[in-house]
């Protein structure tokens, strides 16, 4: 049976991560993320895993790695700032294939920007939060319940294909309290996906030694199988090398078990990239996700009421991007309206694969949301 709590998006990411198996967090207290850790510090305790608050946020995705390499399921959880610090240790989980959930409550910036407001402005940095060649999954919450089901989904995500996963909250909806409808905690339990393990001869155990579009096998530290960590290019036994045809393969595989695989029929994985809103007799198409996306709903039911058939598509996935659906979307609709608590960072993407610039547009950074009867003036303008 479903559960009903009456919680806050925040607490709900914190609540799924430990339904789901994670049993280490460690982290630095920031706005508005804090109460993702401080959940944690609760809850983990009660079920036999660690907590620890870290001197900074470098230490703090240090010590998630850490533990995750130890085959224990880790999460650290921060804002803009906190991002920004740990992105030189996001690019060492991109290429030692370490599995880890980063959970992103967005605030407004740059810099310490708007500590207290509402922003969807980590949009692009989700995509590439560090240097180098790879590619990331971020996931982007639209209710209480997907603050819960999302971030369960970003540890199956991150166990199969050993690699960071990024989740974003925002301000809006990390802080929003109300009731949630929360899958059965058996039905999540057995949704669960285990990390692969090598279960043969240590001696014959390369854990790079991965084909095409595959991720690395990282067996648990103090198993008994040896290899190397390292954050420079490597070999099949995880030490360093330079060989150019041995470098250029590992990184093409980096990108392809993300980009390649979201290509294929089911994806990722079998579950939505996207939600759909009242699209099949739409004359125009609303574009949002996140906390915002709410108040696009709403929009879409006034703007109906008015005699203007509208619906909503919301990107969950942002990263990769739903790129077929999105050019669909482009070929369908002649009124197209994206909006965003940015300047416009999902709209180049919608651009690139819709190859179109013509849409009806509204974007704040100033730290307010954007209201439903805004969004429908804008709308009308289109008629």
């Amino acid at each position: 049976m479903a559960r009903e709590v009456i919680s806050s998006g925040n607490e709900l990411s914190a609540l799924a991560a430990v339904d789901c198996g994670c049993k280490f967090f460690s982290g630095y207290p920031i706005t508005p993320s804090s109460e993702v850790m401080h959940e944690c510090s609760v809850l983990l305790p009660e079920v036999g895993g660690k907590f620890i608050q870290m001197e900074d946020e470098i230490a703090g995705i240090c010590a998630a790695l850490g533990a995750s390499m130890s085959g224990v399921k880790s999460m650290t959880a921060t804002s803009g700032p906190g991002m920004s610090l740990k992105a030189e240790q996001i690019g060492l989980g991109f290429i030692a294939e370490v599995p880890l959930v980063i959970v992103n409550v967005m605030r407004g910036g740059p810099s310490t920007g708007l500590p207290t407001r509402v922003s969807q402005a980590d949009i692009g940095q989700a995509k590439y939060p560090t240097h180098g060649d790879y590619a990331s999954i971020t996931l982007c919450a639209g209710s209480l319940e997907e603050c819960y089901t999302q971030t369960v989904r970003a540890f199956n995500l991150a166990e199969t294909y050993m690699t960071p996963v990024f989740v974003l909250l925002d301000e809006t909806i990390g802080h929003m309290h109300g009731k949630a409808v929360l899958p059965d905690l058996e039905e999540v339990q057995a949704s669960v996906v285990k990390r692969a393990e090598f279960t043969g001869n240590p001696k014959d155990y390369k854990p790079y030694k991965a084909e095409m579009n595959k991720p690395a096998v990282l067996n648990p530290f103090f198993k008994g199988y040896r290899y190397h960590v390292t954050g420079l290019h490597h070999g099949e036994t995880g030490f360093p090398t330079e060989d150019a045809a041995a470098c250029q393969f590992n990184i093409e595989r980096l990108v392809g078990k993300i980009n390649n695989v979201a290509k294929q029929e089911n994806g990722l994985d079998n579950l939505p990239d996207y939600e759909e809103f009242m699209l099949n007799d739409a004359e125009v198409c609303i574009i949002s996700y996140g906390s915002i996306s709410r108040g696009a709903k709403e929009a879409v039911m006034k703007l109906r009421n008015d005699g203007i058939k509208a619906g909503l598509f919301r990107p969950i996935t942002l990263w990769p991007s739903p790129e077929k659906k999105l050019k669909e979307i482009g070929e369908r609709f002649k009124k197209i309206f994206v909006t965003e608590l940015n300047m416009g960072q999902y709209l180049e993407e919608i651009q690139r694969v819709t190859k179109r610039d013509d849409f009806k547009t509204l974007h704040k950074a100033n730290g307010r949301p954007i209201a439903p009867i805004e969004m429908v003036a804008k709308v009308k303008e289109m008629f």
